[in-house]
Parts: structure tokens; C-alpha cells; sequence
């Protein structure tokens, strides 16, 4: 029987060759948001491991909306001229049919703070740190920065900073983007009960948590051609009682449907320091497929997903129409090509490389 992880899916304008997709990473290698070799070298690895869908990692709508000081950037020319030729150059390797977008997003009161390999948490003023924002000034964890409560102007200050960077990502070259909900950062701080204590039209309610992520998807579908498609990413949960949760997770993207969003990447936690998030194999699958289930909207799964009959066997029950992946890939940067050897699946990879499909092939017969 054919393996259904290596079926067409149509997605917007597009039909993808596979339902294999990379998920974004944060590579902290830019300056001052602008990528150098670093990600030439990255996106081409990506553009040519046989993957149909390609997410760069989550990238800055302003330059105090990055994670990190070294974290890519959508806000300036500069950001702008470099990722356009770096993305040329991966597309001019990139298997037939592969799908390249970027990530908007802003990280909120989770800005402003060190790399991974420094240490991470929040920067001290001698270390360049900056003022952090957020729907209420509540900071993420104790010895973090007391991020400012945007006030409502500024709110639609932050809904103009994604328009900009989408169509930055439009002039750059990309196929899609994806509002980035998830993870405790800025969407995701709007969305959770926990973060946001506001009482105006921006907090209470679901009704009036989402309304900025439904304002900033809503703005960026008009704003983008219908060849770009618009996607999201969400935290269906965050572990703790009286969270952002699965029910609330399929009101969002019911909403964001309605409103032209084409797909939902489904993953859980990061809002809170100290949520009990089990960390387990497909742990996060089932939001996946509550969303997809009851919502009908093409959905992605994603999270410690590595082997290649998981995968196959999440899009052939219908529990996702898309499976990322993320350290895998950066494990074995030729995964979806090992999938396919296991999976008994065709792979169209580039005319280059095809040789090597046969010692793909025999490895995985050897197990």
C-alpha cells in the first residue's frame, strides 16, 4: 500500500509534493535580524532534504519583538535585501515542488534575553537588554524583565508591524506566511488568561483575547496576494488548569479560518516556566487532531515526532494532514529521503543527489 506521508496535499495555490514539513527554528545567528552565511548554508540544506513545506525559523516584526539579539529580523531593508537573495539561492536547489515561508512573530514579554548557548534568560542592561512589552505588565517568570502593558494604540502599532513584515515576506520571495500564536510569545501572551489581565476590549473573554491575533491575520490576508498563503501556529495548551486550552485553541481557528487562514500548525506550552509538559512521543498529536476533527481545517502536527511510521501513521488515520519536524531534521538533514527508503515511498529529490537513493534504500533494509 502506498504510504499516505508521501501523497500530494493541495494547500492554497499550491499542491505539495509530500506531507512532510520543516518545522521553524531558531538558529540565533543573524545581526541585528539581518542573516549572513550562516543561513545560506541552512536554508539550502533544508531546500534540498526532499521536505514539501519549509518554515524559516520565527523572524522579528520589529526589533523589539526578537527573542534574542541575534535572532532574525523582518523590519528593515537590510533584513529584507538579505533574506531575498539567501531564499534565491536555496529555491535554485530545492527539490521540485517544495513550498518556502517564514514565520512572523513577536516574542513579547520573552524578549530581551541571551542565547541558548550563553545561558538564556532575560539580558542585563550592560548586555544591550531593551523594554519589553506585553498585554499586561506581568513578567514571564521571577528575574525576568516587567514587561510595558501596550497600551491600545501601541496594539495596533504591533498589527501594523506583521502587515509590514508580510509584505516584506512577499516582496523577499516567499510562498506563505505563518502568524506565530504559540509558544508564550506575544499572540500566545494575548490569548492566555494567565498573561493577559487586561480588562478592555483586549482581555476577558476569548472573545476579546484573540482579538489581536484575528486583526493581524485578518489584516494579513488582504494585504498579501491570494498566491501567498497565510497559515498560524498555536499552543493548544499550557499544561495548567484554567489555560489557553484545546476548546479555546479550535475557537481561534475556527475564526482564523473564516478569515482566509489556510492552516494550523498545533503544538502546546510555553507560557508558563513551570508547566508539567510531558515531553513524550506525538504528545502533542492529539490537539492536532481535535483541531482538525473539529474545525476542518488542514493542520499540521508537530513535537518529538521522529520516525518515520509515526508520521505515516498520523496522516494515514487522519489525525493531521501535515507532519513537522525539527531536531530531526537537524539530526539527519536527509530524513524525508530515509522515510521515504523505510516507507517503501517514491521521493523526487534533485537530479544531483538522485545516485545516492539506492544506498538510502539498502540502510534502511538493514534497519
Amino acid at each position: 500500500m502506498a504510504a499516505t506521508l508521501f501523497s500530494p496535499l493541495a494547500l492554497g495555490p499550491f499542491t505539495l509534493p509530500n506531507r512532510i514539513a520543516i518545522a521553524p527554528m531558531c538558529m540565533y545567528s543573524a545581526l541585528d535580524g539581518t542573516p549572513g552565511d550562516w543561513h545560506l548554508a541552512h536554508w539550502t540544506s533544508l531546500a534540498v532534504s526532499g521536505a514539501a513545506m519549509i518554515t524559516v525559523e520565527a523572524t522579528g516584526v520589529e526589533a523589539r519583538g526578537r527573542i534574542t539579539p541575534s535572532c532574525l529580523g523582518l523590519y528593515s531593508d537590510e533584513n529584507e535585501a538579505a533574506i531575498r537573495d539567501r531564499l534565491a539561492s536555496a529555491r535554485a536547489v530545492a527539490a521540485e515542488g517544495a513550498v518556502f515561508g517564514i514565520q512572523l512573530a513577536h516574542a513579547g514579554r520573552k524578549a530581551s534575553t541571551n542565547v541558548p548557548w550563553q545561558g538564556g534568560g532575560p539580558l542585563a542592561a550592560a548586555d544591550g537588554a531593551w523594554q519589553t512589552v506585553a498585554p499586561s505588565a506581568v513578567p514571564f517568570a521571577p528575574g525576568w524583565h516587567v514587561p510595558h502593558a501596550l497600551e491600545a494604540d501601541e496594539i495596533e502599532g504591533i498589527v501594523e508591524a506583521f502587515v509590514a513584515a508580510g509584505l516584506r515576506a512577499e516582496r523577499a520571495g516567499f510562498d506563505f506566511v505563518e502568524i506565530h500564536g504559540a509558544h508564550g510569545y506575544l499572540l500566545h501572551q494575548f490569548l492566555s488568561p494567565f498573561s493577559n489581565r487586561r480588562t478592555d476590549e483586549w482581555g476577558g473573554p476569548l472573545e476579546n483575547r484573540m482579538r489581536l491575533i484575528l486583526a493581524i491575520a485578518e489584516r494579513l490576508r488582504a494585504a498579501l496576494p491570494e498566491r501567498m498563503v497565510v497559515g498560524v501556529r498555536l499552543s493548544a495548551s499550557e499544561w495548567v488548569e484554567g489555560g489557553f486550552d484545546p476548546d479555546e485553541t479550535v475557537a481561534v481557528v475556527k475564526a482564523l479560518k473564516a478569515r482566509g487562514v489556510a492552516y494550523a500548525c498545533i503544538s502546546s506550552g510555553g507560557n508558563l516556566p513551570k508547566a508539567p509538559v510531558p515531553n513524550a512521543p506525538l504528545y502533542q498529536v492529539p490537539f492536532a487532531e481535535k483541531v482538525r476533527r473539529e474545525t476542518g481545517m488542514i493542520t499540521r502536527a508537530v513535537g518529538l515526532i521522529d520516525r518515520p511510521e509515526q508520521a505515516e501513521a498520523i496522516v494515514a488515520e487522519g489525525r493531521a494532514d501535515l507532519v513537522a519536524f525539527a531536531r530531526a531534521v537537524l539530526a539527519d538533514p536527509r530524513w524525508p529521503w530515509r522515510a521515504a527508503a523505510e516507507l517503501g515511498a517514491a521521493l523526487e529529490v534533485v537530479p544531483q543527489y538522485r545516485r545516492s537513493l539506492p544506498v538510502m534504500a539498502g540502510w534502511a533494509q538493514r534497519g
